[in-house]
């Protein structure tokens, strides 16, 4: 940890009470940095914390919905007001909804933009902002899916805002790069977590049509993503890093 890039680093992570989230967390906090996790649910964002001080990590947990403007401010000025200052962003927290197209509700939709666009855009001001005001940059990490980039069944409006997001990070290269803030998307094909385990078949189904021959791993995804904020990464800006074990070279459904 001495020689670690995320030594003395302050960190906001969104939606990171488990799955691809926590494991962000956790990977950055046993490398050094001082982390705020955010979850909607405020109980498992203190009990995903605490697990982190635990294994040794600096660790505050904010809960409450990152998609509302007040929570969006808020936590910006705590994870500063807790570690003095804000190097790292990574807007983790989105919802996904199913429907058929020609079904799909309105209401459904509308929450939907509030969370994954509304909430993931200005989240990202608020966080620039402050990286501008400490004069020594900084990176953004937004969670992409390859929904974005390829049709999937029922996703049609899902897949609407991850490619939002996708362009949101290549637009916004423009206003932050001459403050040396670098953003960036990481972008998940299948991957193993709480959620998609629920599904009996998901392993069988996806190691099948993924060239790879499994589905990813919250480590995986992890580990791109600290490559994407680390100093490592600083000139890769306005890109999109899929992570799916090949999936979208060859887009086999699997419906």
């Amino acid at each position: 940890m001495q020689n670690s890039p995320f030594q003395n680093q302050t960190a906001i992570i969104t939606g990171a009470g488990v799955g691809i989230g926590f494991e962000v967390a956790k990977q950055l906090a046993s490398q050094g940095a001082k982390v705020v996790l955010n979850d909607i649910d405020s109980d498992l964002a203190h009990a995903s914390a605490l697990q982190i001080r635990e294994s040794g990590g600096i660790c505050e947990a904010f809960g409450g919905d990152i998609s509302e403007i007040e929570n969006i401010e808020a936590i910006v000025k705590f994870a500063v007001s807790s570690f003095g200052k804000l190097d790292i962003l990574i807007a983790n927290a989105g919802i996904t909804t199913f429907g058929d197209f020609l079904e799909y509700q309105p209401e459904s939709m509308q929450k939907l933009l509030q969370v994954n666009l509304f909430g993931t855009f200005f989240l990202a001001q608020a966080a620039a902002k402050q990286m501008i005001s400490q004069g020594h940059g900084g990176s953004i990490l937004l969670t992409s899916s390859v929904t974005g980039k390829i049709a999937h069944k029922y996703l049609a409006a899902y897949g609407m805002t991850k490619a939002g997001l996708d362009q949101l990070a290549k637009n916004l290269v423009i206003d932050l790069a001459p403050h040396q803030i670098n953003i960036n998307t990481i972008v998940p094909g299948a991957t193993l977590t709480e959620r998609t385990l629920e599904d009996a078949e998901y392993i069988k189904t996806w190691s099948r049509i993924t060239p790879s021959g499994r589905p990813a791993t919250i480590q995986d995804i992890s580990q791109a993503s600290l490559f994407l904020v680390s100093p490592l990464s600083r000139q890769i800006t306005g890109q999109n890093l899929v992570v799916d074990g090949g999936w979208t070279s060859v887009g086999v459904s699997p419906y």
